[in-house]
């Protein structure tokens, strides 16, 4: 196992190496009791925290950047979030294939829940991933129920002993498969008092079984609107306690702390301004950053407000965006309706020289078929004007202030049940 140039796993690296997370994984598979996913939020360093979320190319073009801003080399790409890595696999994939490409030696990490990786697990292997990190916080169900909502799985939802059963299941199968691969299994392992505080040394000694190679024991860090919100955080004696009783069954990392989804350079520093503005405007480019696409279409019902749901749009603004200045070029007619997947590819097409297409409101099956097609789709509100001025700026356009269905997996609290 080699951890000479891995700072969450050797300490010896901390003030010779860096890392970079790359914030790609919006969606979330599960909804921890202790985690509130808050996208833009400069002020927190936590898991589940970024200020932007970007597409595959999107983090390759930060990566290239970001590191003339660091103060120590970059020797590991990571992606930790802000949801699971899994939830939205191929696009997980997808940002490591880029990275390896351009960046061969560098080292590539994932961290996730476990639930959806067994099968993403060959696919790493052969992307060149060295190391995963998997949160394991129980290795009973009964226990791991205490401690998660609900788990989806497989299109399917998971509640109570099912969820924390479903998700203990598919960990250990992805562990197992994992060191088949000879890949460094490290498990996180959140302390809770009162709930699995005496219960981390079992998790220990299981994963140690399993052939983890080594363990993290995090205290608790109480968030603002979940189920454990007025919990205690665990003190000192509590984690040397735990730690201690946790050595006897495998190796213990005392160094590796909790990190933002998009935390970039030293392990403990916070992202300098520039760094937090850099992947700002990195997420507002094209999806594509390095592709050439001129123009931006918008759903409008009379060509003046953004004012028109994607499926319902019978015809598209079609504006031409320059260094300074915007202006209209044609509308173009939409596809017909009706013909499912298809007629989002035929939208793609039609829009083919756009990076963008602002609209009012959209389902989530459009959103992914154009968004793989390299189009960025933004649901917003307000004047045509004022939000391609926005994006002349570097800026985002404001949301819809009220959106009559979402979904937790994008960072909500519903029950789960995905968005219609």
């Amino acid at each position: 196992m080699n951890r000479s140039r891995h700072p969450c796993y050797n300490p010896d690296a901390l003030a010779t190496h860096g890392r970079v997370h790359l914030p790609v994984a919006g969606k979330c598979n599960i909804q921890c009791n202790y985690c509130n996913r808050l996208y833009d939020c400069v002020n927190e360093s936590r898991p589940g925290v970024t200020s932007a979320l970007l597409s595959p190319a999107q983090a390759l073009y930060y990566l290239e950047k970001v590191q003339a801003y660091l103060d120590v080399p970059v020797s590991v790409a990571g992606i930790a979030g802000p949801g699971d890595p899994f939830a939205q696999g191929d696009v997980t994939i997808e940002t490591l294939k880029l990275v390896k490409k351009q960046f061969p030696d560098m080292l590539l990490c994932v961290a996730t829940n476990g639930l959806g990786l067994p099968e993403y697990v060959k696919k790493l292997a052969d992307t060149g991933v060295n190391h995963v990190t998997i949160t394991v916080n129980a290795v009973d169900p009964s226990i791991g129920a205490q401690i998660i909502s609900w788990a989806r799985h497989k299109n399917k939802m998971y509640r109570g002993l099912d969820a924390g059963k479903v998700l203990l299941d598919n960990q250990i199968e992805s562990i197992c498969a994992l060191k088949a691969h000879d890949i460094t299994v490290k498990i996180n392992s959140i302390v809770i008092p009162g709930i699995n505080d005496t219960h981390i040394p079992s998790v220990a000694e299981k994963m140690k079984m399993l052939g983890a190679n080594v363990i993290n024991c995090l205290p608790l860090n109480p968030v603002d609107e979940t189920p454990f919100a007025e919990m205690e955080k665990p003190d000192h004696e509590i984690m040397q306690k735990v730690r201690w009783e946790a050595s006897r069954h495998m190796e213990v990392v005392r160094h590796c702390q909790m990190c933002r989804a998009d935390a970039a350079g030293r392990l403990g520093a916070q992202n300098s301004s520039i760094i937090n503005e850099l992947l700002r405007e990195t997420a507002n480019m094209p999806l594509n950053p390095l592709e050439k696409r001129t123009c931006v279409a918008v759903a409008s019902r009379e060509g003046m407000l953004i004012n028109e749901h994607l499926g319902r749009a019978t015809h598209f603004y079609v504006f031409k965006i320059d260094e300074e200045s915007f202006s209209l070029v044609e509308v173009r007619n939409a596809p017909q309706p009706g013909a499912g997947i298809d007629r989002w590819l035929k939208l793609a097409d039609l829009l083919k020289d756009c990076h963008t297409i602002l609209v009012n409101q959209a389902g989530q099956s459009p959103k992914v078929v154009l968004n793989g097609s390299g189009l960025k789709v933004i649901v917003t509100e307000g004047m045509i004007d004022q939000a391609l001025q926005n994006l002349l700026d570097g800026k985002t356009p404001q949301p819809v202030v009220s959106v009559k269905k979402c979904c937790s997996s994008d960072g909500c609290k519903c029950g789960g049940q995905g968005c219609g």
